[in-house]
């Protein structure tokens, strides 16, 4: 067996800890009716790589945020003129009937053929050692027009073997170099693919929330053992969330706090609490008003606008909510959710204590944005990349939270990206995948932190295919990768990277971020 698997290195003690947070990435395109028609293809069996087999869907190019039910009547947004290049994708005709194939967005939903199974579920022909258990499953439907029969008719499948990877095409590398490799998962595994979903890590555990398919949008939770590498379908209770996507989850003392989002055509602005050790959601209530009101436009708003594709970062109790998009426009605003008395609020002493605030900044701001990260470094705000639906960004800004300066920082060789992840390991954010404007990348992008510029590091392995729309975070020295969407797929897949000691020996212990 080439490569390797797994060796556990502890993160020295002089290496700062990361509560590394990765933001949400939405689809840059919305749906055309609701999440039904969200369609997409799968991926298939085969362990090792996957096939591509879908009819195509003829679609006109449209803006990332403006909603075809708005195209109308919104002709003088700027998201209405220009569209970003659509990555070239093989296609498959299964006939003369077959409509012919328009360029189309990134991300861009297509109706797929019949959906193979994924290669994280058991197929027909798993060994004998690997028995498939039938359960009920829940009915947490992606939509609500899902017949009472297609909910019965899904099943829980139970993998109680891990199935360790190995690949003869990959070469043994040295173990201090950091490492690609699939995670051996088993347990409840999920069955739905991942995308423009959020994982959350508490403890030891990631719990993830929402996102969509081939399907629709979903509101379940499952949780994965960043340990074990095993994966249960746990149930909650109370005021469970409408299913959702492209929405933001901040963890907040073992409670994880889910802001915006939506499905189909429909945009959130409403917050709801999961307490991770009850299992429970909660959902406070706010002042419904989102605008400022028409006699006085000088009137700051009470309440966020509904939005998507934004970020959020916890801060000395408060959670700030930066950009996104509403279906009509992007955004660049700053709001604060004050979580400071989170727990006396949940517990109906003090609803009040959980307000809203339109933040004013100084300097120039970034200029309205969705599918860019947000990382705390300190106190300031890291933001870097995304998309307006005309460009795709390669700025990198940062927003001290104490002085509320916004700075944009030089960059020697700036890199574009949209819908990737950005993680902090240490004295580096590593980006992972992505948009560069162009096609998906699998690329790692290594951010200094003390320097603000992009390094070269060496990663050896079997990389994770071109992505976007997929989650990190970082466990135990290793960096996870859940799911994602390379503009024809959507993936179900975990994949590891184990850091070693290239990824901490060239950190610097303390340091802070100066740029103003």
């Amino acid at each position: 067996m080439a490569g390797r698997v797994w060796p556990r290195i502890q993160n020295p003690s002089c290496i700062p800890s990361s509560a590394a947070t990765s933001s949400l990435l939405v689809n840059p395109l919305d749906d055309n009716n609701d999440d039904d028609l969200d369609t997409m293809s799968n991926v298939s069996a085969n362990e090792d790589h996957r096939v591509s087999s879908q009819s195509q869907l003829a679609t006109q190019s449209r803006s990332p945020y403006l909603h075809p039910t708005h195209q109308a009547t919104a002709s003088t947004s700027t998201f209405n003129n220009h569209q970003l290049p659509n990555p070239a994708a093989p296609t498959a005709h299964s006939g003369s009937s077959s409509p012919t194939p328009t360029p189309t967005m990134p991300g861009t939903p297509r109706i797929s053929a019949s959906r193979k199974p994924s290669s994280l579920r058991h197929v027909s022909n798993a060994p004998v050692s690997e028995p498939a258990q039938s359960i009920k499953r829940r009915p947490s439907s992606p939509s609500a027009k899902d017949s009472k029969h297609s909910r019965h008719s899904r099943e829980r499948r139970i993998r109680t073997t891990p199935r360790l990877p190995h690949s003869d095409d990959v070469a043994i590398a040295p173990a201090t170099i950091m490492y690609w490799s699939r995670a051996p998962v088993h347990g409840a595994l999920p069955m739905r693919n991942m995308r423009a979903h959020t994982v959350t890590l508490v403890d030891n555990v990631a719990w993830l929330f929402g996102g969509c398919d081939d399907k629709g949008c979903w509101k379940d939770i499952y949780c994965f053992d960043t340990d074990t590498m095993q994966w249960s379908h746990p149930e909650t209770l109370g005021d469970i969330p409408p299913p959702c996507r492209a929405h933001t989850a901040t963890l907040v003392d073992r409670k994880i706090v889910i802001f915006g989002g939506g499905q189909g055509p429909v945009y959130y602005d409403s917050t709801f609490i999961l307490d991770t050790t009850t299992r429970r959601w909660f959902a406070p209530t706010f002042p419904a008003q989102s605008q400022p009101p028409p006699e006085d436009p000088e009137v700051d708003p009470l309440h966020p606008a509904p939005r998507r594709a934004h970020t959020a970062v916890l801060y000395n109790g408060k959670i700030y909510i930066f950009g996104g998009g509403n279906g009509l426009t992007a955004l660049n605003d700053l709001w604060t959710l004050d979580v400071s008395h989170l727990d006396t609020s949940l517990r109906g002493i003090s609803n009040g204590t959980l307000k809203w605030t339109l933040i004013k900044t100084e300097g120039k701001v970034p200029s309205p944005r969705g599918y860019h990260t947000a990382n705390l470094v300190g106190n300031v705000m890291v933001i870097v990349g995304g998309s307006d639906g005309q460009e795709c960004f390669s700025d990198v800004w940062c927003l001290n939270l104490e002085s509320l300066i916004w700075t944009r920082v030089s960059l020697t060789l700036p890199h574009r990206r949209l819908s990737h992840t950005s993680t902090q390991v240490g004295s580096y954010l590593f980006i992972v995948g992505g948009h560069d404007g162009a096609a998906y990348s699998s690329d790692i992008l290594f951010y200094n932190l003390v320097n603000l510029q992009y390094e070269h590091r060496p990663v050896r392995g079997k990389p994770l295919s071109a992505r976007g729309y997929h989650v990190t975070i970082v466990a135990d020295s290793r960096v996870f990768v859940f799911g994602g969407f390379n503009g024809h797929e959507v993936f179900d897949d975990v994949h590891i990277l184990d850091l070693a000691g290239t990824a901490y020996l060239p950190q610097v212990m303390s340091f802070l971020i100066d740029v103003e």
